[in-house]
């Protein structure tokens, strides 16, 4: 008589989910810390229930959705990803916040190939840490473990955001007029845009490239595309309690030509004065290295600005040093003027 054969189980066919629950567990302790006074129910149920903020007297809903593209790729190579989790937060909660929209919640979905080949706690943190800086509440995700379709190690992301903002309040560039100035809130790298091109241009296929110093910069290269895309919630959320800002645009993929005039009303074009924009060495390497054409770097990388404000040019000097008191580095870098719908460059 045969031996039976021992039951084929799912973990077998490469799901763990005793290993799932034990991460659960730990991310319902990193979103506890986040959790705000909205939040009725977070990470557990099947649903968070959160509660529209007090005080909204037309209260709207906005809502994002995005990832952080091949700078995956990097942090796998660097066996680092706690700053992949504050990418996933800023690529959302600055895209929400240029309808002047205050985030409530987060939400999350990793995807694996199989959960011990991949840090999961250290993105989950990273992600409480994004969520803290933005003022907002991790309320839950999903993590679904994919053998076979995922290498080991390898892994995806991609983040949702909800806010709220007063119907009045909503700003969606119908107030921008002939004369307005365009104010550049500086980035602090290639925040999580053009990983594609950099990691060519670069060299960055093994290790070794992201532990090399090269001349010019201050950190090595793997340090420079690990930096984490700045958040710049708090601060532009101040600035609308106190100014009139009538647009602002998050410069992602596309650059300031594609970002900035999706903000722009008919008959409108904005003008960029090239001299007045940072001077980013890390951006030059990459456009050296690569002898890339200045319309290609445009569209593909920020440039060393991260997000736009437009207002009245009488208080646009006021408003560059409301953000430098708080640690934000702003300048007044073009204005808009009649024309068809665009961005140009003044290199004078």
């Amino acid at each position: 008589m045969k031996a039976a054969k021992p039951a084929v189980t799912y973990r077998d066919a490469g799901v763990d989910i005793a290993a799932a629950d034990r991460l659960v567990q730990r991310i319902a302790k990193l979103a506890a810390a986040t959790r705000g006074p909205e939040v009725l129910a977070g990470v557990g149920p099947f649903a968070a229930a959160v509660r529209l903020p007090r005080g909204y007297k037309n209260p709207v809903l906005l809502s994002s959705a995005d990832g952080v593209g091949t700078k995956l790729a990097v942090a796998r190579l660097a066996g680092r990803h706690d700053t992949i989790g504050i990418d996933l937060v800023a690529m959302n909660a600055n895209d929400l916040i240029t309808a002047g929209a205050r985030p409530l919640f987060f939400l999350d979905y990793l995807a694996v190939g199989r959960l011990a080949a991949v840090d999961g706690e250290s993105l989950i943190a990273g992600i409480a840490e994004g969520c803290k800086r933005a003022g907002m509440s991790l309320v839950g995700g999903e993590t679904a473990e994919m053998p076979g379709f995922y290498k080991d190690g390898d892994y995806d992301l991609a983040g949702f955001c909800v806010g709220v903002a007063e119907r009045r309040a909503i700003i969606d560039g119908r107030r921008i007029r002939s004369g307005d100035a365009v104010i550049g809130l500086e980035s602090n790298g290639l925040h999580s845009n053009g990983y594609s091109l950099a990691r060519k241009v670069l060299k960055v296929s093994r290790r070794a490239a992201l532990d090399r110093l090269v001349e010019g910069l201050d950190s090595t290269v793997g340090e420079e595309l690990m930096r984490p895309t700045k958040i710049y919630v708090k601060p532009v959320l101040a600035a609308l309690e106190r100014f009139s800002i009538v647009g602002m645009a998050h410069i992602t993929g596309g650059g300031l030509p594609g970002n900035l005039v999706r903000v722009l009303p008919p008959g409108l074009r904005a003008t960029i004065h090239r001299p007045a924009l940072p001077q980013k060495p890390l951006f030059d390497l990459i456009q050296n290295k690569g002898d890339i054409a200045q319309d290609e770097m445009d569209r593909t990388f920020n440039c060393g600005i991260g997000f736009t404000v437009l207002v009245r040019k009488r208080i646009a000097e006021e408003v560059c040093r409301f953000f430098r008191r708080r640690k934000v580095g702003a300048r007044v870098i073009g204005e808009i003027g009649k024309g068809r719908r665009r961005v140009v460059y003044d290199d004078g």
